[in-house]
């Protein structure tokens, strides 16, 4: 079973197989996409008020997911940032450059409907604490390593710079998961993810939680559409140099 599991993804290493597998599985990872959101949004819905917070809370079925995937956007990045740097996939670079407009649009959407949040329960749409400012540095971040890529004409070297970037950047990751617990912080200390359990009622966890998985599933099914267009674009770019150079 784990050798097949690795011949597997060591298959995928060639692009045209990569591109066949996707194919075959963009059409189930949409349709489930499609099915969680609607069973998510609509237990959301479904959700009682809170005694404070009233209906705004409902915000959080936005906000928490998209903040969740922000950070995992970006340790998929540094994954694949080991795999250029350590052991040279041919798919490590396209992975790490397909997830970063993604990580970015989850980061913005998180900074939106945090603020969105923010106001009527702490009477302002943005304070320079420690968490919300590290989410902020990431969504930065994102920006330019998405430039970066842009800026440079020569792959290979774009490819292992944004790596090193991408590895350095990641001790935000820890700063953002624990600036509440390290720092005085307006924000809420962490309510699902704890050592001793959630804290949140079930009623409002259950939804959180499907909501969180269309979230992860959206992010996965457009991380393969970004990836395979990417390889698309390189390979017209190869042609279009083949070509040329067979004119001069």
């Amino acid at each position: 079973m784990i050798t097949s599991t690795v011949n597997f993804v060591s298959g995928l290493a060639n692009p045209t197989r990569y591109l066949t597998v996707a194919g075959k599985m963009l059409p189930w990872m949409t349709g489930i996409t499609g099915v969680l959101f609607a069973v998510g949004l609509y237990m959301s819905f479904q959700a009682p008020e809170d005694y404070q917070q009233g209906m705004t809370v409902r915000i959080m079925f936005i906000h928490v997911p998209a903040a969740w995937l922000a950070m995992m956007c970006y340790t998929v990045m540094a994954i694949s940032a080991v795999g250029t740097l350590v052991w040279k996939h041919p798919l490590a670079d396209v992975s790490a450059k397909a997830a970063a407009p993604i990580g970015a649009a989850f980061t913005f959407l998180a900074l939106i409907t945090g603020s969105l949040w923010g106001k009527p329960m702490w009477g302002t749409w943005w304070v320079w604490d420690a968490r919300l400012t590290s989410v902020f540095v990431l969504f930065l971040m994102y920006l330019g390593l998405m430039a970066l890529n842009r800026a440079m004409d020569d792959p290979g070297r774009a490819a292992r710079l944004s790596a090193i970037i991408i590895l350095v950047g990641y001790i935000n990751i820890p700063i953002i998961k624990f600036s509440v617990d390290w720092w005085n912080t307006l924000h809420q200390p962490a309510s699902v993810i704890r050592l001793d359990g959630p804290t949140i009622h079930s009623s409002m966890l259950y939804p959180l939680l499907v909501m969180a998985l269309a979230f992860s599933m959206l992010f996965f099914t457009l991380h393969l559409m970004a990836m395979r267009n990417e390889i698309w674009r390189r390979r017209v770019s190869s042609l279009r140099r083949q070509a040329a150079r067979s004119m001069v």
